[in-house]
């Protein structure tokens, strides 16, 4: 059997506002969260040893990070270099050029020709041959729209319409790849994808190139025997009856409070010709904790909230206390108590929130490196509009068509 590392989303670089910088380093916390993190994927796969590491996209939360970011990045993938380890490295969303052109930033692996290392920017088979025999991986990087289709083949189309003509476009380019595989060697299908059935987290937020749904029923072709994916930061196999297994290993770290509650690894497969077996193995991440605390009807605000506090695990966590309150409240907290408490978190905020305030949906969190998509900012916006009732539907609608002719936006995250 050939054994494999699958792991994807590692973001280096990303969540510094959930970071501080350490005096011995000069660097963000969280980029040493991270650093670290990725360098225990390296010790598995070295440990083992695997026979071929396979990254599923995004190495960076966009497609120019800072010299020093791309370092910790590349500082860990040589790692794999100096052990003999072949290395496939896909590209994502995240390190396209804004207009969905080429990897730009893992492109710089290519240029220098790595030794068995692989950048897969586009669709393509590559016959990787290891140490326990041949392997042939199939590369789909993140697709746009411009990828397949020119803007006029789009200009009169609803988006529902759109999205099915690039898949039908998808499924002619895959068909070609499929017939030129040797069907004697096991096949991976390496994908950045959105897949029809993933449950999403943060990366429904996050700033990218548009792209489009891909159905699971394009994926799990019997040449296929395991299926690869990045994009989705949430652990999950999308084929239950792994034949063949459709895995998204999620990222490898937190990136924000939506990814709270999700274990966070990277996946190990035995994999041969009609057979894949896999195992998440979970990482020791850094904790992330909401402390969320209704005191509106308290008599005692401040000692609600102190209790509130002292009842968690806050050390070295990654901590948002959220409370609310009354206006006529507001003198009644002590802020220098409550940012004492929190000090042995790793790093903290403190979020009140008003009563009157309540009404209105909240956006997500969003920091320097994301943004909203236009689309979840409108359904937002027209949840808090009981006026506007009647017509959100057509308001929405509307939206998705302005958007389906766009060649190119941020979107995402």
């Amino acid at each position: 059997m050939i054994k494999i590392l699958h792991l994807s989303d590692i973001h280096m670089g990303s969540g510094f506002s959930h970071g501080r910088i350490n005096p011995a380093t000069g660097l963000n916390t969280r980029l040493e969260d991270f650093a670290a993190t990725l360098s225990k994927c390296m010790d598995r796969a070295i440990s083992e040893p695997v026979d071929l590491v396979i990254f599923g996209g995004d190495a960076f939360p966009d497609s120019t990070p800072p010299p020093f970011v791309k370092e910790a990045f590349a500082r860990q993938f040589s790692r794999l270099v100096d052990a003999q380890i072949p290395t496939v490295l896909l590209v994502g969303n995240h390190d396209q050029h804004s207009q969905g052109q080429g990897g730009a930033s893992l492109g710089i692996y290519r240029t220098l020709g790595i030794p068995k290392f692989i950048v897969g920017d586009r669709l393509e088979t590559h016959l990787i041959h290891t140490r326990n025999g041949a392997v042939q991986v199939v590369t789909l990087p993140w697709l746009t729209r411009s990828t397949l289709m020119t803007r006029s083949e789009t200009e009169s189309l609803s988006v529902s319409d759109v999205n099915q003509l690039l898949t039908e476009k998808l499924t002619i380019a895959m068909e070609g790849e499929i017939r030129r595989l040797n069907p004697e060697i096991p096949t991976i299908l390496l994908a950045h994808l959105m897949a029809d059935k993933a449950s999403l987290g943060a990366e429904r937020f996050l700033a990218v190139g548009k792209g489009f749904n891909i159905p699971v029923s394009m994926l799990t072709r019997p040449c296929f025997d395991y299926v690869a994916l990045g994009h989705v930061h949430k652990h999950q196999n999308l084929n239950l009856s792994n034949n063949p297994p459709v895995i998204y290993p999620g990222s490898i770290e937190r990136v924000d409070f939506s990814e709270e509650k999700e274990d966070k690894g990277f996946v190990l497969v035995n994999l041969e010709r009609g057979k894949a077996e896999w195992e998440f193995c979970a990482l020791p991440v850094r904790v992330f904790l909401t402390i969320k605390v209704k005191v509106s009807e308290s008599e005692n605000p401040q000692a609600d909230l102190v209790k509130a506090i002292g009842k968690k695990q806050i050390q070295d966590a990654v901590v948002r206390l959220v409370y609310q309150l009354r206006s006529e409240q507001l003198d009644l907290i002590d802020n220098a108590e409550l940012h004492a408490l929190l000090g042995e978190a790793h790093s903290y905020t403190i979020q009140p929130e008003l009563v009157s305030q309540l009404a209105r949906p909240r956006l997500p969190e969003l920091n320097a490196n994301n943004s909203i998509e236009p689309l979840d900012a409108l359904k937002t916006y027209l949840a808090s509009r009981e006026d506007l009732k009647d017509i959100t539907e057509s308001m929405l609608e509307a939206a998705q068509g302005l958007l389906g002719i766009e060649e190119e936006v941020l979107v995402e995250f």
